[in-house]
């Protein structure tokens, strides 16, 4: 499917790939890996890329203050204890737990973690002991961790306790693990929307990454709909001015635990909210290629860019003398290199690395070892994202055809699959479904008497009479198109007393503020049609 110049210019024969995760370890292999190690892109953005963060499975993090329910969060999810697992009002998760699945349950430590080839966390080593002492891996067979596994995180502090030093890089780990993963969760618990200065640090650290980011506001059973009300806006300017993004980041309302609503008011808000996050978190595995594809698309835009800026500097560096002065006034002027590139290669500002933070690390640099860019190595990651890539877009949906029905299983996430406690089961269109009668004969004789001042011809009314009818609903004429077919059941272009009547039920869920059903549900099917 693939294929790559040879040193005389002969093209290979194609190389087909058996799986998406092979294409992409060995693109990243041949072709995008060389520039990084060329220009020392390793020193400051990503560790390298490893086996284990092609084939591994999706991963959540989950992110926020302390006692917002992380952990309570993750046992509703699998509906099960996990090693390690500390739930408290106090800052109880005093470590980065990577909860995964395994056939034995127990904890595997950190130092072990890390020299683990099958474990996409080997890189987590460059953090030290510190770090490696306050990471965990909780394995346990469970059907939810099948599909996805979930890193849970220490509780971000506020106050006087952000002062004492975790003994490493709390958002540079956040940040690692931001890289890697398929989904972001940040934790706001409804009685605590202050954000501290560490979080401010943590969700600008995950900056480029808001594609992967939700928001769930937790415990929003504890107070009532106007607070909620309040409470949610708050959330909303508060979010505004550390993410510095136009867009609304999706945030999700809940109680995300299996205890009873304190104040269930708002109930349907909750099971509507849960379902919606359930179904983004199930849709994990079936986008998992994808996002990988994308991650190294975007990993290969900012190497392309680094090898542009450590080109730059090693052109300006002089031969002999001054070489310590002008470093300096290189890292003073960065931004104005920056521009220039930009403006040369026809580079988006958006693809630059952070200037501060480009800065802070070049000052530890040795320039003279800097290398200046290889037109093949550069050409070797155009070609890349300009062909392979495409190719490489046809394997993954390739892959999402031949399994369509991927999706995270068991858990809270059968709990509400199928039977009445089901969202929505019992309304709307689903109202009657467990009801020997027809549900719809409840006010057949109030749909009958209008529909025989209508002047029915054989027992049935024509279109252009029931519409005289139906468009006194004000529902617009896509909505009433659509009711029509479903209510013509014998395709006839008429509408008998049944049909009519069923019509006018459909009319009804709709003006309730129930969608529609694509196809007519058997319960709502007329007596005399059942059938036919």
């Amino acid at each position: 499917m693939f294929s790559w110049a040879n040193r005389d210019g002969r093209r290979k024969e194609p190389e087909l790939f058996s799986t998406v995760s092979d294409g992409l370890r060995r693109l990243y292999r041949t072709k995008l890996l060389p520039l990084e190690e060329a220009h020392r892109f390793h020193d400051f953005h990503s560790p390298a890329l490893e086996d284990a963060d092609f084939d591994n499975k999706p991963m959540v993090l989950l992110v926020g203050q302390y006692s917002t329910g992380k952990t309570t969060f993750i046992r509703h999810l699998m509906e099960q204890d996990f090693p390690g697992m500390r739930i408290g009002p106090e800052p109880t998760t005093d470590s980065f737990i990577a909860v995964m699945h395994g056939e034995q349950e127990g904890l595997v430590p950190g130092n072990a973690l890390v020299v683990d080839p099958k474990k996409p966390f080997r890189k987590l080593n460059a953090f030290g002991n510190a770090f490696l002492n306050r990471f965990v891996c909780a394995q346990m067979p469970n059907p939810v961790l099948e599909s996805i596994s979930i890193i849970d995180t220490p509780g971000i502090l506020s106050g006087e306790k952000q002062r004492i030093s975790r003994g490493y890089d709390f958002a540079a780990v956040l940040e690692w693990f931001a890289e890697r993963v398929d989904r972001i969760i940040l934790l706001f618990d409804a009685h605590k929307l202050d954000i501290s200065d560490e979080f401010s640090e943590v969700i600008r650290a995950l900056k480029n990454h808001e594609d992967k980011m939700r928001v769930v506001l937790n415990k929003s059973d504890q107070i009532g709909t106007q607070q909620l009300m309040r409470v949610y806006g708050a959330l909303m300017w508060s979010l505004g001015k550390i993410v510095n993004t136009p867009e609304v980041i999706r945030v999700y309302i809940g109680s995300f635990w299996a205890q009873p609503l304190l104040v269930p008011d708002n109930r349907k808000l909750f099971e509507a909210e849960e379902q919606d996050l359930f179904r983004d978190i199930q849709s994990l595995p079936r986008n998992a290629a994808l996002r990988k594809l994308n991650d190294l698309i975007k990993r290969a835009r900012l190497a392309k860019v680094h090898a542009y800026i450590i080109s730059a500097l090693k052109k300006e560096m002089p031969n002999m003398f001054g070489k310590e002065n002008k470093k300096k006034e290189l890292i003073a002027n960065l931004g104005e290199i920056y521009t220039k590139i930009e403006k040369e290669q026809q580079i988006s500002p958006g693809d630059f690395p952070k200037l501060s933070k480009m800065q802070e690390i070049l000052a530890g640099q040795d320039f003279t070892k800097f290398q200046t860019i290889k037109p093949k190595l550069l050409e070797a990651v155009e070609d890349m994202l300009a062909n392979d890539i495409a190719r490489l877009m046809t394997l993954v949906r390739q892959e999402e055809a031949a399994a369509p029905s991927q999706a995270v299983q068991g858990g809270a996430f059968e709990g509400t699959m199928n039977g009445p406690f089901g969202h929505g089961y019992g309304e709307g269109a689903g109202e009657g479904i467990d009801e020997l009668e027809w549900i719809v004969a409840r006010d057949k004789p109030t749909y009958d008497e209008i529909f025989y001042t209508l002047s029915p011809v054989n027992g049935k009314v024509s279109g252009a009479m029931a519409k005289k009818e139906m468009v006194k609903s004000k529902l617009p004429n896509t909505v009433l198109g659509k009711i029509w077919k479903l209510a013509d059941v014998d395709k006839d272009g008429f509408l008998d007393d049944e049909e009519f009547a069923l019509a006018n039920h459909l009319i009804k869920v709709k003006l309730e503020g129930h969608e529609l059903p694509a196809e007519l549900p058997d319960h709502l099917v007329p007596p005399s049609k059942r059938a036919q």
